[in-house]
Parts: structure tokens; sequence; C-alpha cells
């Protein structure tokens, strides 16, 4: 696989593992409402909801890095696997919750997606 699918994968696990740690740890902080626009009560009150999101941006953050480091075609196929989760649940969010999320999440997601693909 070449490198430079082996680091867009990289990237956007970190990704995945950095909003995780937003949305779990730090929703009522400054950096999570900075990210999600709410004051300190609504943060409050979607603090569990976040959390659990965040939890799944974790999940994906683990499952790309379980691609990068299984042997093929294990590795390939789980990179494959989890940033097409990773563009569905962009796109998905894009639609429901916040445009914002396809340039986020979407879009990274299915350049690391076509760039492992080119590389296969």
């Amino acid at each position: 696989m070449s490198t430079a699918a082996q680091i867009l994968v990289a990237l956007v696990a970190a990704f995945h593992f950095f909003f995780m740690a937003l949305e779990m740890f730090l929703w009522e902080r400054g950096p999570g409402r900075r990210l999600s626009g709410f004051d300190a009560e609504m943060a409050r009150a979607t603090a569990a909801l976040a959390a659990n999101q965040g939890l799944y941006n974790g999940f994906l953050g683990a499952g790309l890095v379980w691609g990068l480091i299984a042997g093929d075609p294990t590795g390939y196929r789980a990179q494959i696997f989890f940033l097409s989760c990773v563009v569905v649940a962009g796109v998905y969010g894009a639609a429901t919750a916040n445009r914002r999320i396809l340039f986020a999440q979407a879009l990274p997601g299915a350049v690391a997606l076509a760039v492992v693909l080119a590389a296969g």
C-alpha cells in the first residue's frame, strides 16, 4: 500500500480520535462548546448524546488503526470498510444535522478511500 494512503488513513483516524475527545470529555468546556456553538446549559443538556457520538468516532478511529496495523488482506479490507463507514456517517450527518460535516468528515474519508482503493 502506498505511503500516501497510509498517511491519509492515519490522518482520518487521528481526526476521529480528536472528535472523540471533544465530544466525550470536552463537550461542556471551551473546545466542545466552540465546536457545538452551545451555551453552557445546552452543552450540559446534550452531553450524554455528544459522548455517545464521540464513542462512535472512537470506534471509527480504532477500526482505521486496526486497518493500518493488520496484515493484508485484512488490513486493506478493514480500511475500506471503516473509511466507507466514515463517508456514510459524514453524508448522513450533513443531511440531518449540519452541512459542515460533509466537508469535515465525509470529504476527508472519501479522499482517503479513493487513495486506498487506487493503491490497492
